[in-house]
């Protein structure tokens, strides 16, 4: 469900985005990649990567149906997933600055 700026975004506590950017964090560790994988508005995890996440039953699914829902990520036109400029200010205040440098 990418959000699109027709859509008005669906009210997720922020508590559960937290929570889900702690996940989407120990998930990209885990298979080898870096926060700017998603941070960078360019890259994001590609429909094969977020499959191969799925696979191994980590709860992927759910996270990113979570973070779409509350406007704090989406999927590109590329069909790369990616935060967005809210999800980058959440990663930003909860790792820092060197955590996520273009937010």
């Amino acid at each position: 469900m990418p959000c699109d700026g027709d859509t008005a975004p669906a009210f997720v506590h922020p508590s559960r985005l937290r929570q889900c950017l702690f996940t989407l964090a120990e998930l990209l560790h885990d298979n080898g990649h870096v926060l700017e994988t998603v941070t960078l508005p360019g890259c994001g995890l590609t429909r094969g990567e977020m499959a191969e996440l799925e696979a191994r039953g980590s709860g992927w699914a759910a996270c990113r149906e979570t973070l779409e829902a509350g406007a704090a990520g989406t999927t590109t036109e590329e069909g790369r997933f990616v935060l967005t400029r809210l999800g980058r200010e959440m990663v930003f205040d909860l790792f820092g600055q060197g955590a996520a440098d273009c937010a």
